[in-house]
């Protein structure tokens, strides 16, 4: 197998199969791929933890389906691409390099690692609205690939460094580092901060991925030029509703 990672702004991966060797992802994530690659969908495939797993998975924002790539009788290649600007991370998998990541960033993995939830909390969700906080784990063995979006920020911990981030700018971390969810010090910096209520608080060791561009923050701004109201249906606004369908398939989620 042979990868490479080309592009800036959108990048995306390609993935050279040999026969009989294959990669996995969320459905949904080709971009495309050669005539000798073999598709299959599944519910569990790389699913960690049995039907309760994926189940789980599903619950918290994830997928039902994984697809499986596979070349069967000659070589072939694989491609995918980013959703929005980023970066493509590749992490190796095995013991003792296990990773937790964002909802949204599974883009794929090789034969033998599997995917599940890893921290999930509600945040409030019945009073303050929103879908909570949901991170997924990444274990087994192989390689997998991140999707993390805007820039990306390294940080490593030492043994009780604390950190504090806002929760959508968590991209993932290796799973050395602690992780909780605190609500912002001090209620005139809650309520009139505009910075949300709440706080991910990573402790090191380990290693921290940051991403500068939070889907929410990104779905937010797009919102703001977005047509309101039932009666705009003709003209430009129609093509507004449209892409506003689109923009919120594709950047469903809070984080």
């Amino acid at each position: 197998m042979q990868t490479r990672i080309q592009g800036t702004t959108m990048p995306v991966l390609d993935v050279q199969l040999d026969p009989n060797e294959g990669v996995f992802s969320e459905s949904g994530e080709l971009s495309w791929m050669t005539a000798s690659i073999q598709m299959t969908t599944h519910t569990q495939m790389g699913g960690g933890g049995g039907l309760f797993g994926v189940l789980k998975r599903v619950a918290g924002g994830g997928s039902l389906f994984m697809t499986e790539y596979r070349a069967v009788q000659y070589p072939g290649e694989v491609s995918f691409a980013t959703k929005v600007p980023g970066h493509i991370v590749p992490v190796p998998v095995g013991p003792g390099q296990e990773y937790m990541f964002h909802r949204h960033g599974f883009l794929c993995a090789t034969d033998g690692v599997t995917i599940g939830v890893g921290f999930q909390q509600s945040l409030g969700a019945g009073i303050f609205g929103g879908n909570g906080f949901l991170l997924q784990k990444i274990a087994g063995q192989g390689t997998a690939w991140l999707e993390l979006s805007g820039e990306l920020i390294l940080k490593t911990l030492a043994p009780g460094e604390v950190l504090r981030v806002h929760p959508g700018h968590v991209g993932a971390f290796q799973s050395s580092v602690s992780f909780q969810i605190m609500m912002v010090p001090g209620l005139k910096n809650a309520i009139f901060g505009g910075d949300g209520i709440f706080l991910a608080v990573l402790q090191g060791p380990g290693t921290v991925w940051l991403q500068t561009l939070p889907i929410s923050r990104l779905a937010h701004q797009i919102g703001e030029y977005l047509p309101r109201g039932e009666s705009r249906q003709a003209g430009p606004a129609a093509g507004g509703a449209l892409l506003g369908g689109i923009v919120g398939s594709i950047l469903g989620g809070d984080q």
